[in-house]
């Protein structure tokens, strides 16, 4: 039996902490961009940041890769010009691109710089797979369109490129990233980082008479704050929030995914939290890990407890049995599910007592969950002793008023060794 390669775990990071938090929580390399070359518009990296990110993964013995992965007009050619100086400065373990152009330019410059393709290209076929392997590609990111049967082919007669694929994260109600709704509606290109989300405000739905005997009715749909601008739409009686897609999660599927060999497991999430970072990571580490161990036994169930405990719109495996059905779309409502939130994270320790930055107001009786990047199951505490970071002074509670307010808590050093700085930490939410 052929051995199964165990895959790289490739998080997302929208900031020097998210990267750092990633790490410790177990993934092999992540993905990053800088403002204005990729499709995140919300990340806060500067070069300095960006240089210290990649020297500490280098450090692990782990990798970033650089996104680039916008598709160019002319008045952006000076941008990218400028971003390929940077990067032999920065020295990334790749770059994800999906623009050929960028691609030629970057090769040109960079040659001995792996070069990955972008989702955003529409990598679905073996076709397009060995199309970019002879321009000199090591790796395609496969569309999150391509179904399993069709990424078993894929690697199989693909064999000497690396394969990725997206495993867990938003999905878009268009296709992959290149929503028209935002720049139609708001002037907002979700190609240049900077997609409104038209897909999950609310709308009105209209019913017109049929203008001929024989023809069915006409819908149209109006977003609550375009009064007046209606849409033609076909649509039934299934709500209101019709693009509303659930998030990708396929870790239910690793059974089929793990044998195929595909060289790199995705999550997508650049604008998440230190939060979202560390529970992805955690919960994905230990599920393939705990596969590799003893593939007979493994069951989703306890990692699909955990990934429950984030702020989602529902799962679903979006495109992995063939074309999605209804199910992959929440109409009731747009709001995130989820019973947890984002209390804070650890920032270190000050004698018997750790030292907690805050998200939300904290106080004496809360239960709080200390997520050790060291195990799956969460450590529970009780806050019988509150103390403000600042002056010292015991409180009965405190709130997170201003940027970087921290606690400090009393816990035994068999607890504290298993809370390094970034733990983060979550409470129930009401």
């Amino acid at each position: 039996m052929k051995e199964i390669k165990k895959p790289e775990l490739l998080l997302p990071a929208g900031s020097l902490n998210r990267l750092k938090t990633a790490f410790l929580y177990g993934a092999d390399a992540v993905y990053a961009g800088m403002p204005g070359v990729c499709l995140r518009n919300k990340i806060s990296f500067t070069p300095e940041e960006m240089k210290e990110g990649i020297e500490y993964a280098h450090l692990l013995g782990k990798k970033v890769y650089l996104t680039v992965n916008l598709f160019t007009h002319n008045k952006d050619i000076e941008k990218i010009e400028n971003f390929i100086t940077l990067l032999k400065d920065l020295n990334p373990d790749g770059v994800i691109v999906a623009d050929p152009g960028i691609f030629a330019r970057i090769q040109e410059e960079i040659p001995t710089l792996p070069l990955h393709i972008s989702t955003q290209a529409n990598v679905c076929s073996t076709l397009t797979v060995n199309f970019w392997k002879k321009q000199g590609a090591s790796l395609c990111v496969l569309g999150r369109e391509v179904p399993l049967s069709e990424i078993k082919e894929i690697r199989e007669q693909c064999p000497d490129i690396k394969i990725e694929t997206f495993i867990h994260g938003a999905l878009c109600v268009s296709y992959s990233g290149r929503c028209l709704l935002s720049n139609f509606m708001t002037g907002r290109s979700a190609n240049k980082g900077n997609c409104a989300h038209s897909c999950r405000w609310r709308y009105k739905i209209y019913e017109s008479a049929p203008i001929h005997p024989k023809s069915e009715n006409t819908y149209y749909i109006e977003e609550e704050t375009r009064t007046g601008e209606l849409m033609q739409i076909d649509e039934d009686e299934n709500g209101t929030y019709i693009m509303n897609s659930r998030d990708l999660c396929w870790l239910p599927r690793l059974n089929d995914l793990l044998p195929i060999g595909i060289d790199s497991f995705k999550i997508e999430g650049r604008n998440k939290s230190e939060y979202y970072a560390a529970i992805t990571a955690r919960t994905y580490r230990h599920a393939i890990d705990d596969w590799f161990n003893d593939p007979e036994n493994w069951s989703p169930d306890k990692y699909m407890e955990e990934l429950m405990t984030l702020q989602s719109r529902g799962y679903t495996v979006g495109f992995l049995d063939g074309n999605a059905g209804p199910e992959a779309h929440n109409y009731d409502v747009s709001a995130s599910d989820g019973t947890w939130r984002y209390a804070g994270l650890v920032k270190g320790e000050k004698e018997d007592r750790i030292i907690m930055e805050i998200k939300h107001k904290i106080q004496k009786g809360m239960e709080l969950e200390f997520l050790s990047p060291y195990k799956l199951d969460p450590i529970r505490i009780t806050v019988t002793e509150l103390y403000d970071h600042r002056t010292g002074t015991e409180t009965e509670e405190i709130s997170s008023g201003h940027l970087g307010q921290s606690v400090e808590i009393p816990l035994k050093k068999e607890i504290r060794d298993l809370l390094p700085a970034l733990t983060v930490v979550r409470t129930k939410i009401g």
